[in-house]
């Protein structure tokens, strides 16, 4: 069973390796309650999510541990961002002075299009490459890259920041992949973005009919 680190808690969204065990009880109520949210958030079980990141959060400040609050704050941003829920990671900046490394300043940066070269080595390795690709704006490969990454929420965080730049096949194996895990929050956003990407009136109309299909409550 994967194991995480409350100092880290953002790399399982990054990576989702096998990390140390948490040090003590609420870095373990932490770290599970938050890796719910992951699931609960882009299944689209929204009341669930909520609980979820409320529990993962009151556990943090239970520990005084400002640097799990910090990357709490920065995960719930990243996935956000990752089905296009606009995010200036407030949360994160409010703290950041306290508990901020050079690696999730890095993160920051790189979900708010604002990271710089010199940066990239502090992300960690899993979004290196991909970083180092979007930056040279070499988009085939920085998505080549995202199919690279093990753990599906980095794949799908990594896919909205370039998604301006995907193809409606490159699209579409996101949404496979998003299927897979029941994923309907994400599916639901890269839906709409092949449903902007075509001029198909025939596949908009069958998109849209997806859509409301999804988002119906029958």
């Amino acid at each position: 069973m994967k194991n995480l680190t409350i100092l880290t808690i953002l790399l399982f969204i990054f990576t989702g390796c096998s990390f140390q065990a948490p040090q003590n009880h609420n870095q373990f109520k932490t770290s599970t309650a938050f890796s719910s949210y992951i699931n609960n958030f882009l299944s689209a079980n929204d009341a669930l999510a909520k609980s979820d990141l409320k529990r993962s959060v009151q556990h943090a400040k239970k520990s005084a541990d400002f640097k799990a609050l910090a990357n709490i704050y920065l995960g719930e941003c990243a996935l956000n961002i990752s089905v296009g829920i606009d995010d200036s990671c407030e949360k994160y900046i409010e703290i950041r002075d306290l508990a901020g490394t050079k690696t999730t300043n890095a993160y920051f940066n790189l979900v708010t299009n604002q990271l710089q070269k010199k940066e990239i080595s502090y992300l960690p390795e899993v979004y290196q490459n991909f970083a180092l690709q979007r930056y040279n704006r070499e988009f085939i490969s920085a998505y080549e890259e995202i199919l690279e990454m093990q753990n599906i929420s980095s794949q799908l965080i990594s896919a909205s920041l370039i998604k301006d730049s995907l193809t409606q096949q490159q699209i579409e194996i996101l949404i496979k992949r998003a299927s897979f895990h029941g994923y309907k929050k994400s599916i639901l956003f890269w839906l709409e973005e092949l449903k902007s990407l075509t001029d198909d009136i025939v596949l908009k109309e069958k998109i849209s009919k997806k859509i409301s299909l999804l988002k119906s409550k029958d």
